[in-house]
């Protein structure tokens, strides 16, 4: 596979995935219905990883996180920590910018049930490891989820048992500090397994880190 950010549009990788695209291609025409590209900018300091787009939300609206409850959660505690600015209206056209950051998903098609197969999150991982070398200043990670946190942590090198998965953890590998969360997910916030102000105590803690980040390079 050719290490590049973005794969294309008509990927065809994972076999099972592309069918299921072509299943929700002819069902839902006017969709997006292809490999989601990240969101936001190359020099941006934080990469939000998530697991996979949801048949509705991003798959949807080619965009991560967007037209789905966690796109909600996410997008709204972005902004209060100022990682975005405008307002978030569930669509891509929103005007929604994001600030130091970049949004992405460990894979990049919507799998059958949102549950991708262990061979599909390794044939998707040479474009978030791709990703994360083409963001040159790069400094923290936001892993949603423990399939987001081991794949990050494959993609740059580490081994997964060695930095266990923990919501609020933060692991430093290398010139990036990855902090971990369950993922905001309806389920999980119905649950509650994850509640906003959980989720708020993480990104509170990745702005610390990347205000300490920058104290020191200035």
């Amino acid at each position: 596979m050719l290490a590049t950010p973005e794969p294309e549009r008509a990927c065809a990788l994972c076999p099972r995935l592309a069918s299921f695209r072509t299943g929700n291609r002819a069902a839902w025409p006017d969709w997006y219905n292809a490999p989601v590209p990240s969101f936001g900018r190359a020099d941006a300091r934080l990469l939000v990883v998530g697991l996979a787009p949801g048949l509705k939300g991003a798959n949807r609206t080619g965009r991560p996180f967007t037209g789905d409850y966690a796109g909600d959660l996410l997008y709204a505690t972005l902004l209060e920590f100022g990682l975005a600015e405008g307002t978030y209206g569930a669509r891509p056209d929103d005007g929604l910018a994001l600030k130091e950051t970049r949004i992405t998903n460990a894979v990049r098609c919507v799998p059958p049930e949102n549950k991708p197969t262990g061979g599909e999150i390794a044939t998707c991982r040479p474009f978030l490891a791709a990703l994360m070398d083409a963001m040159p200043q790069l400094q923290a990670v936001v892993a949603l989820g423990r399939i987001a946190h081991d794949t990050t942590l494959t993609a740059l090198g580490a081994r997964p048992a060695w930095h266990p998965f923990g919501h609020g953890a933060a692991h430093a590998v290398g010139r990036v500090t990855i902090f971990d969360s369950y993922h905001c997910s309806r389920y999980n916030t119905n649950t509650g397994r994850l509640t906003p102000q959980m989720f708020r105590a993480v990104f509170s803690a990745v702005r610390a880190h990347l205000e300490r980040a920058g104290a020191a390079v200035a």
